[in-house]
């Protein structure tokens, strides 16, 4: 009985006293606030879709640029789907550079796409808003 609560003494103060591997999702810092006017997102398209299994999927295409002169290690974007009333019915957070295309260095222009077959119904089927919601510097 003593190993096993010791046991889970150890664990807990372990879960505590680990550091975050990166930053935890939140609102953008200052720093970043300040960068995202180096940030372009060009070239955004919208289209509809059928996936195998017969259901819809919109996808999202475009670029986003690294005008600044600091490596972003990544980049969130939030996108904002409304119904025709302008009210939010779905809001989702997704990288569109860094995890799976690596940094995005001074200068670096890369393309991103965007797939979603969990939209409401009650979607308008216009254009979400995309608005930088986190980045990482290297």
């Amino acid at each position: 009985m003593t190993a096993v609560l010791a046991a889970g003494l150890a664990g807990a103060l372990w879960y505590i006293s680990r550091p975050p591997a990166i930053e935890a999702p939140g609102v953008l810092t200052g720093e970043a606030k300040a960068y995202v006017r180096h940030l372009a997102l060009s070239d955004v398209t919208m289209k509809a879709a059928e996936s195998y299994l017969k259901q819809a999927v919109v996808e999202i295409n475009g670029k986003i640029g690294n005008t600044g002169d600091r490596v972003l290690e990544l980049v969130e974007i939030n996108c904002v789907f409304r119904d025709p009333y302008g009210q939010v019915v779905l809001r989702e957070r997704v990288a569109i550079a860094g995890r799976k295309t690596g940094r995005l260095a001074p200068g670096d222009v890369r393309n991103f796409r965007l797939a979603f077959d969990n939209i409401p119904e009650s979607w308008n089927n216009q254009m979400p808003e995309l608005v930088i919601a986190r980045i990482v510097f290297a």
